[in-house]
């Protein structure tokens, strides 16, 4: 028998596995919109009011914000495109454009509140006046533009400086007050309370509404791109897989400084019989029943982080909506500018008009703007990720798609809620 050569079969290399590196620091970013100045007004009142029944909510509504965040990661890793970017391609030009509207107001909104909480810090640390501090909110652009130009990477560091100092304060809190342990985990469980008491109802809404935030939707199925869209589906399964790890230790981190903000409410205020709803108002309080200073500096300190941090977050996924709806490239000083232009004068109007303890209601008027604006961006992210036409294999399985469409009708409700309470 005549033997023949036979040439050896080429192996085919495996694919190059996704560098989890890549796509971890995104979570970082999104994470500090959970844990802007809009949260804390909502969480102190809780806190001071019900002790610590309602830290069930926060637990309950950062699951449901990192399962909105893992679809919009999943969204922009599967497709190719962000959030904005599909509204564009696949929604008629009236209906991309009223999306696009509603997606800036909640920018503005939520921009207002940084700049306001960043105000007051200013007022609380350094006695300025409250319409001061709204003015040189400005300056900080400044310092977004120089973060922007040197990289992503020297971004979530900053980032991520911010997020630790608001952790750190807080932890000193919660050694200072010394809460109820054993009251906290009873807190943890879901109690008849909110069916019971409606002002506990309007909190418990109010605490989903500042959780869950429109522009980090669009913002996350773009950020997960920036340093390179992975090719082919066992590639793009990984970086879903990291991702989600991203997201999911990120507002892991912001689920517990909100409920730190929470207990010590509860801890120092609840346990006094003294109801605060206006975050100055917890400041000048925290000293003497702390009995020490550094309990209020660490409250000023921590909420002049939270608005700084926010504010970053907002300038990017301001870019983001402009770019993928409208697919205008602008400059992004010019966009810094406008944008917070449009928060500083209607922030600089509340001041002025309603006076310094106009600030708690200020707040809440831009969480109600957040929570109205939520629908419209969590319907088409719902959409896209259904379909296997835009997602392949990738599109949501039929849980993910009942939870979604649940999630969806029940911030529906919650709006209902809001604005009977406002």
């Amino acid at each position: 028998m005549t033997a023949h050569a036979i040439a050896p079969t080429q192996a085919v290399p495996p694919a190059r596995p996704v560098e989890w590196t890549r796509f971890i620091g995104p979570g970082l970013l999104v994470a500090v919109g959970y844990m802007d100045p809009g949260n804390w007004a909502t969480d102190i009142e809780a806190g001071s009011r019900f002790g610590y029944a309602l830290l069930f909510v926060v637990m309950v509504s950062s699951i449901a914000a990192l399962f909105v965040q893992t679809r919009a990661a999943r969204l922009g890793l599967a497709t190719g495109r962000d959030l904005a970017q599909l509204c564009r391609s696949e929604y008629s030009r009236p209906a991309g454009f009223a999306l696009w509207v509603g997606a800036e107001i909640a920018i503005i909104a939520c921009d207002i509140a940084e700049v306001l909480g960043a105000a007051l810090a200013l007022r609380l640390l350094f006695g300025l006046p409250l319409w001061v501090g709204v003015l040189l909110t400005g300056l900080d652009t400044l310092l977004v533009l120089a973060l922007q130009g040197r990289g992503m990477r020297r971004l979530e560091a900053v980032v991520l400086g911010l997020i630790l100092t608001i952790a750190a304060a807080f932890v000193v809190e919660l050694l200072l007050f010394a809460p109820d342990w054993n009251a906290i985990a009873r807190g943890l469980v879901p109690g008849r309370l909110v069916a019971d008491d409606p002002r506990a109802l309007l909190l418990a809404v109010g605490i989903v509404g500042a959780t869950v935030m429109p522009h980090n939707i669009y913002l996350h199925s773009a950020i997960v791109r920036a340093r390179g869209a992975p090719q082919g589906d066992r590639a793009i399964g990984g970086a879903i897989r990291y991702a989600t790890w991203d997201v999911a230790i990120a507002l892991t981190g912001a689920m517990l400084v909100n409920a730190a903000i929470l207990i010590t409410a509860a801890a120092a205020f609840h346990s006094r019989q003294t109801i605060v709803t206006e975050i100055d108002d917890a400041y000048r309080l925290l000293a003497p029943f702390a009995g020490t200073s550094l309990a209020a500096i660490l409250f000023g300190v921590a909420l002049l982080a939270s608005g700084q941090s926010s504010t970053i977050t907002g300038t990017i996924a301001g870019q983001v909506i402009l770019e993928g709806f409208l697919n205008v490239r602008m400059a992004l000083w010019a966009r810094r500018a406008i944008t917070r232009a449009l928060a500083i004068i209607p922030a600089l109007i509340g001041v002025l008009w309603l006076g310094d303890g106009s600030v708690g209601r200020l707040l809440v008027l831009t969480q109600v703007a957040l929570s109205l604006q939520l629908p419209f961006a969590l319907w088409p992210l719902m959409r896209f990720t259904g379909s296997r036409r835009l997602m392949g294999e990738f599109a949501n399985s039929r849980l993910a798609t009942v939870v979604g469409w649940v999630l969806f009708v029940a911030i529906v409700g919650a709006n209902a809620f809001l604005l009977a309470g406002v």
